[in-house]
């Protein structure tokens, strides 16, 4: 059985789209694509592809990521290209890696999000986010099927800061009226802090509420590295021990006959 992991996007209106929308055009793009797919046992058998912390319903993302198991090898750049043909535009397939080692969901420890807030002045937004990084405790308070539940924000966040232009081409932007643009890299904690729970903890500490709501993208997530700051590629360890693999038998006898051969 083989196993890909593939990144993949949600851009423009298709953020609002919901994991469970995603996973049924998902299910019919590999339908289309005839994609020889493994299936679970049972009375409902169901392709097996394990999601991996999707991004909450209304944001975009740059990186979300799946795993999925096949009867049949095949290549992954055709696979890829064959599913995101298959897949409406936004909704886009733009890696895909043979799965070599395991924990593709232990190595998704951080996110890096990018918040665009329209109307709000930049200095503004810079005095709001010293405020926020100089407390030890932002406490903020979030509804949940339990209820209300209050918990700090202030300590998931690895890194806040200010940009003077998005570096996101995919980001929404619906207006040409003032906008700062947060630039944050979140930890993945329990409870999970969201990009809007930072943003009412920038209300709690500094007054800063943006007339329209922000326009949120996460451009990364993967493992966070404590001594850089940066959130790495979760995908690399695959593509790292596919080089390391030695070739095969037939791709050496293959690759010696090229060799051999007159010029």
């Amino acid at each position: 059985m083989q196993r890909i992991r593939l990144r993949y996007t949600k851009r423009g209106r298709l953020r609002f789209t919901s994991h469970r929308d995603f996973q049924r055009a998902f299910e019919r793009a590999l339908r289309r694509a005839e994609v020889p797919m493994a299936y679970s046992a049972g009375f409902t058998p169901h392709p097996k592809v394990s999601y991996a912390n999707a991004a909450p319903t209304g944001t975009g993302s740059e990186a979300e990521y799946l795993e999925i198991a096949l009867t049949e090898t095949r290549d992954p750049d055709k696979l890829r290209e064959l599913l995101d043909e298959s897949l409406p535009a936004g909704l886009d397939i733009i890696d895909a890696v043979e799965a070599r080692t395991s924990g593709l969901a232990d190595r998704l420890t951080a996110s890096v999000w990018e918040l665009r807030l329209d109307g709000v002045d930049p200095a503004d937004a810079e005095r709001a986010v010293e405020a926020f990084k100089a407390a030890d405790v932002v406490e903020v308070q979030r509804r949940t099927k339990n209820g209300m539940r209050t918990f700090d924000a202030r300590s998931a966040v690895a890194s806040l800061e200010t940009h003077s232009e998005t570096q996101s081409p995919q980001a929404d932007r619906p207006t040409d009226q003032p906008c700062a643009i947060l630039r944050l890299v979140v930890r993945h904690v329990t409870p999970a802090v969201r990009p809007d729970d930072v943003l009412s903890g920038l209300r709690a500490v500094a007054d800063l509420a943006p007339p329209v709501a922000a326009a949120v993208t996460r451009l990364a997530q993967g493992l966070f590295d404590e001594e850089t700051g940066t959130v790495t590629d979760p995908l690399a360890p695959d593509r790292e021990a596919v080089t390391a693999v030695p070739p095969s038998h037939e791709e050496a006898v293959a690759a010696s006959a090229t060799a051999k051969a007159p010029a």
